[in-house]
């Protein structure tokens, strides 16, 4: 018998306003960064667990207000003056903590995109006072900056999110998998993303349609 080609095909994900499903646990921060031009000081933070939909909302911000996106991991890259002179949205400002590289660039964005009237988002997992960040007046300046925070997940918004990201996938599954999925999996935005991606996977490598019954075997490992 031949062998199953498991070609491993990467998600695109929609990261388009219609496409992000408004639930309780993100109203608020949606609500915050549909009204941008109002953010005290011209900045927020944008908190959430891994795969909340940080990035997604950053890049509806992105569209609305005409920002550039980076992530905090990568400012060797970045031409900070330049930067600075327009709407600019900083990702994984939680990975940096003791980068005193990146956290003294990120200092210097902060004060350059403000001095110049421009709006700053900043994202990251968790709170800043456990990010580690070492410089004391760039950590004073994320703590005194409005905070927004997706909150964990309820049913529907976890139902959402797992259609989403089959989507993202061109997978079409069973009308029963995603219902059950949300039920009975995790309530945790990163159990999602990665249900979706072994489910995925199993399909591809053994060649078979996606099934409640394969979703339950992958849910094994979660509960």
């Amino acid at each position: 018998m031949a062998e199953q080609l498991n070609f491993d095909l990467s998600a695109r994900p929609a990261l388009g306003r219609e496409a992000f499903f408004v639930s309780s646990a993100n109203a608020v921060a949606l609500a915050m960064i549909d009204e941008w031009m109002a953010w005290p000081n011209g900045k927020l933070l944008l908190s959430g667990a891994k795969g909340s939909g940080k990035t997604h909302l950053a890049h509806v911000w992105a569209e609305a207000a005409g920002a550039k996106i980076i992530f905090a991991t990568s400012f060797a890259e970045v031409d900070i003056e330049q930067t600075a002179a327009a709407p600019v949205c900083v990702e994984d400002v939680d990975q940096i903590g003791g980068d005193g590289q990146s956290e003294t660039a990120l200092f210097h964005l902060h004060n350059l995109a403000l001095a110049q009237g421009q709006p700053l988002l900043l994202t990251g997992s968790g709170t800043p006072k456990d990010w580690g960040i070492a410089l004391p007046d760039l950590l004073s300046r994320i703590q005194g900056t409005n905070a927004v925070r997706i909150e964990p997940p309820d049913e529907a918004l976890l139902g959402a999110l797992y259609g989403k990201l089959f989507q993202d996938r061109q997978i079409n599954p069973p009308p029963d998998v995603i219902p059950y999925l949300a039920r009975h999996a995790p309530r945790s935005f990163e159990v999602v993303h990665s249900v979706v991606a072994q489910i995925d996977a199993q399909a591809l490598s053994s060649g078979r349609n996606i099934t409640r019954d394969m979703a339950r075997r992958v849910l094994q490992a979660y509960v």
